[in-house]
């Protein structure tokens, strides 16, 4: 894999079995459970982030849609 950003393969993938203990904030919205499937880095019980070791950029499919998470507020 070759990061999307500066081209180097010094990528490191960090995975991770949470269970039911994720939290995620986005802007004022809070969630305390399961991973969103929505917020590009897993779901469920899985955290999956791979990221560049030179440049720091996530890798991934984005932008992203508006999430569960942020329109949970909305009226």
């Amino acid at each position: 894999m070759k990061c999307k950003n500066c081209n180097s393969t010094r990528i490191a993938g960090v995975h991770a079995h949470c269970r039911d203990c994720c939290f995620v904030n986005i802007g004022d919205n809070e969630h305390e459970g399961y991973v969103p499937n929505d917020i590009g880095v897993g779901g469920g019980d899985s955290v999956n982030i791979d990221y560049c070791l030179d440049c720091g950029m996530i890798q991934g499919n984005f932008p992203i849609a508006k999430t569960k998470l942020e329109t949970q507020n909305e009226e």
